[in-house]
């Protein structure tokens, strides 16, 4: 059982079950992403990964995904801080950046569809790299939901 506003501590000192109560499951850290060779930049797309259900951002089998996806990343609070695409509205982001979550987060509403309300999920707004073809034809800015972070 999560302790009592567990979301404020410090990530190296959640439990594994509250480390993973505090993805908010925007599905965002599940799109591929494109960065310029010449120049670092990383650039986002509407594909998501196989095996991320398209209508509910939510992935279809999370504790087998390395098993179908091996690049599949397992976020840690040490890797956190390292990856650069983590979108600004992420909790694990916020977090490891001492901000508090997004208003809309399910830990602070109790209720996920604050976040699909708040325009802070891909669910609905994304293709299956399974469909997609060619990810260049598929650059996103989610820019217009960073300011709501």
């Amino acid at each position: 059982m999560p302790r009592e506003r567990f979301w404020e501590l410090e990530l190296d000192q959640l439990t594994r079950e509250e480390w993973e109560a505090l993805c908010d499951g925007c599905g965002k850290c599940c799109l591929h992403k494109l960065e310029d060779e010449d120049t670092g930049e990383i650039v986002e797309t509407n594909v998501a990964c196989k095996l991320l259900d398209t209508g509910t951002a939510r992935c279809r089998d999370y504790p087998h995904r390395k098993a179908f996806v091996p690049d599949c990343l397992r976020l840690t609070p040490r890797l956190v801080a390292q990856v650069p695409w983590l979108p600004v509205s992420c909790a694990y982001r916020r977090r490891a950046e001492g901000k508090p979550l997004p208003d809309w987060h399910h830990l602070l509403t109790g209720d996920r569809t604050a976040m699909l309300e708040a325009g802070a999920c891909v669910a609905g707004r994304v293709v299956s790299e399974t469909v997609a073809g060619p990810l260049e034809h598929h650059i996103v800015d989610w820019e217009d939901e960073r300011a709501g972070a």
